[in-house]
């Protein structure tokens, strides 16, 4: 299988073009802002430039997990929200069809109320954010473009990432310099370790599903109680971690509460385990204890 990776830079793109080509297939990546080695730079935004990128490479599949994920700054940029997390990926798809290629979307639990989680796929969508909105909006635009579309949800993805930027790694450097952190015990989710995501993505795309999976962590909890576990696992101290509300952080864009994903149709479909957050994180640790001597981790 030759594949495209459409935001190779991210945790996510990273683990997709690791898990790729541990299978054995042929995988190239791209990358908006920060620069990886080996892959291209490429602004989903621009129509010539991903042509030029899907005609060049001819994949089978494309993936992608590229997007803006800030949601506060989507809450104040829907247009740029749209532009990159609709019409971009759309744009790429429609490229993808003249290759015959099929498409990966990357979507969200955000999509949904958080009204009265954990959700299935066929739950119905009604986002609250800008953020939620945009990616709904991909889901659909796509779905209805492509016959063979995959969208895969998934939220609170963690793990080994090149770029430390996700809340396990913020945790970490928060409890080893002795910051305080305020985190909500009222956002409930299912945390999900990237290398999992990835691996599933990969059957998914070899078995040549379509349709909407979510793939995701095996089990919800709030994100105090998260970090907690998080804490215990990587042996920080937490005594400078805060429980609160979610209103009190008086965040921009709101956030849906009782969240989180079921996964009993990936788990019927997919060989792959979705791992617990208890056994992904303690994956997690092993992969950073086995980075320790570049001084990142350990």
């Amino acid at each position: 299988m030759r594949a495209l990776v459409i935001g190779a830079s991210g945790q996510v793109g990273a683990a997709l073009l690791e898990a790729l080509r541990a299978r054995g297939h042929e995988a190239t990546g791209t990358y908006a802002h920060h620069a990886v080695e080996g892959c291209w730079p490429l602004d989903i935004t621009d129509a010539r430039a991903v042509e030029h990128a899907v005609f060049f490479v001819k994949p089978d599949w494309i993936l992608c997990p590229a997007g803006l994920t800030h949601v506060d700054y989507c809450e104040e940029h829907p247009e740029e929200a749209l532009a990159i997390n609709r019409d971009g990926p759309l744009l790429a798809a429609r490229m993808g069809q003249r290759v015959g290629a099929s498409f990966v979307y990357y979507s969200t639990e955000y999509v949904f109320d958080g009204a009265s989680g954990p959700y299935a796929e066929d739950d119905p969508a009604r986002p609250l954010s800008q953020y939620g909105r945009s990616k709904w909006e991909g889901e659909r635009a796509l779905l209805a473009a492509l016959p063979r579309a995959l969208v895969v949800r998934t939220t609170v993805v963690y793990g080994p990432d090149r770029q430390e930027k996700n809340f396990v790694y913020q945790l970490i450097r928060s409890c080893r310099s002795g910051q305080a952190m305020r985190i909500p015990s009222d956002q409930v989710s299912s945390p999900t370790y990237n290398a999992d995501l990835a691996a599933a993505s990969v059957e998914c795309c070899e078995t040549d599903k379509a349709g909407v999976y979510h793939l995701a962590g095996d089990g919800v909890l709030d994100r105090h109680a998260f970090a907690l576990l998080a804490c215990r696992i990587f042996g920080l101290d937490a005594s400078r971690l805060t429980a609160v509300t979610t209103a009190a952080l008086g965040q921009k864009a709101p956030r849906p509460l009782q969240g989180g994903l079921r996964i009993a149709k990936a788990r019927a479909a997919l060989a792959t385990p979705l791992r617990s957050p208890e056994a992904g994180l303690l994956a997690m640790r092993a992969a950073l204890d086995g980075q320790a001597p570049s001084g990142r981790s350990g």
